[in-house]
């Protein structure tokens, strides 16, 4: 039976291949051959996670420019996107509190200062005066209790003198007596002439009189004498009081200085304050970058203290990247880790399992990791980039997306499928440790 005859035998012959030897088995024997020499290939384990770029030092993230006064909006010397450099001018403000309205405040701030300072100086000069006066009343109480103690040292003296002087009166006097009474006995004897008894009483009665004039002038004396001791006292006195008032009249305008200096320090604060809010009408960058979110519009808006403006991206930025990890996969994170990253916007092909055949990825290395919780429930790390590896690109800005893997130990493809099965964790893995030698 040919073809010819039976053109549908040749059909069947075609379709099912009976006479045909199969290879299947050796494609499957193939496959598995393969299939249980890849899953002796090794294996990176890695924990992902997804984070944001950002920057490793605070002064190089985006920044708001805050007000420091309120004030009234007068002029704009920039524009959102608009690039700027350190110390450039942003806004001009004009004062709006009626405190520093006065466009003269500063100067008349100063004359304040400068007349204080010269009624101090002017006290200061009444206080070496008072201090003069009160010099020069010590010297005239010296002298004048000088002058009264050589005084009193004369009427001692004299009194000494007078003393002495009563006491030989008192004694002529009592010899005239004892004389005029035997001189009395002998008249009255008849013994001596009348005339003899006048003479013997005329002595009598000059002994007497000699004796009274002595304890007069005694007394005089004794009385000049307490009299000047009163008016030392009295002068003394008086001198005081003049010293004590001089004294009072230094003291007051030392406190007028001590209280002048004290105006003076308030009008010196004032006068800095007032110095340095002048120069807090034009607010400068801090840093060069790129303006963005601009919050005020138009010219004549108010702005309150401590009220965002703008907002600053610098230009010069060390980039990091911050990564989230689950608690349960952050013992096996630690400094100086190795770490590859997938940028938003960039291609990448990644081979997680072997990171040196991945394209279009980029390493970095932990720097950081945070001991307390985040918001959202993990722990965040800041990676930088690597410097034995290629850089990371120029076109990052901040807020990008980023995919990061951290690099674990290597494993067989059999345990790694083996621990997915079974939900085990990672092998835990310290970063640059050496296993022990047996």
């Amino acid at each position: 039976m040919t073809n010819l005859e039976y053109p549908q035998w040749s059909s069947f012959k075609k379709v099912y291949r009976y006479n045909k030897r199969s290879r299947v088995r050796y494609w499957f024997y193939g496959l598995m051959t393969a299939l249980a020499i890849i899953l002796f290939l090794p294996w990176t384990q890695n924990i992902r996670a997804k984070g944001t770029v950002t920057t490793l030092r605070q002064e190089q993230r985006p920044q708001q420019l805050n007000t420091i006064i309120p004030g009234r909006v007068i002029k704009w010397y920039v524009k959102e996107g608009d690039y700027v450099k350190a110390g450039d001018t942003i806004l001009q403000l004009a004062e709006i509190k009626d405190d520093y309205l006065d466009p003269q405040l500063l100067s008349r701030t100063k004359e304040q200062l400068s007349a204080k300072s010269l009624t101090v100086d002017y006290y200061k000069n009444k206080v070496g005066t008072s201090g003069t006066q009160i010099n020069a009343l010590g010297e005239a109480l010296q002298l004048k209790m000088d002058q009264l103690r050589n005084k009193l040292q004369q009427l001692q003296l004299k009194v000494q003198s007078d003393s002495m002087e009563s006491i030989a009166a008192a004694n002529d006097f009592k010899i005239a007596t004892q004389q005029f009474s035997r001189q009395k006995a002998m008249y009255d004897s008849g013994l001596v002439s009348l005339t003899q008894l006048e003479q013997r009483n005329q002595s009598y009665q000059n002994s007497l009189a000699k004796k009274v004039s002595a304890e007069n002038k005694l007394q005089n004396a004794r009385q000049d004498l307490t009299i000047t001791r009163i008016e030392m006292n009295a002068t003394q006195q008086d001198y005081m009081e003049k010293i004590a008032k001089a004294q009072g009249d230094q003291f007051q305008s030392l406190s007028q200085i001590a209280t002048g200096q004290g105006d003076i320090a308030k009008l010196e604060n004032q006068y800095s304050n007032y110095s340095i809010r002048n120069g807090l009408y034009f607010i400068t960058a801090p840093q060069s970058g790129q303006i963005t979110k601009a919050r005020k519009a138009g010219i004549g808006e108010i702005v309150k203290d401590s009220e965002m403006i703008v907002e600053i991206v610098p230009d010069q930025v060390q980039y990091a990247v911050e990564l989230f990890v689950r608690p349960l996969d952050l013992p096996l994170v630690s400094n100086g880790q190795k770490v590859r990253f997938m940028f938003d916007g960039f291609p990448a092909i990644v081979f997680s399992g072997w990171p040196n055949t991945s394209y279009g990825t980029f390493g970095g290395k932990v720097v950081a990791v945070e001991s307390s919780v985040s918001y959202n429930g993990k722990f965040r790390l800041l990676v930088t980039e690597d410097p034995s590896d290629k850089p990371w690109p120029r076109e990052l800005k901040m807020g990008t997306g980023a995919q990061g893997m951290a690099l674990l130990k290597d494993v067989p493809i059999w345990y790694e499928l083996w621990r997915n099965i079974n939900g085990f964790p990672p092998d835990y893995y310290k970063a640059g440790t050496e296993p022990e030698k047996k």
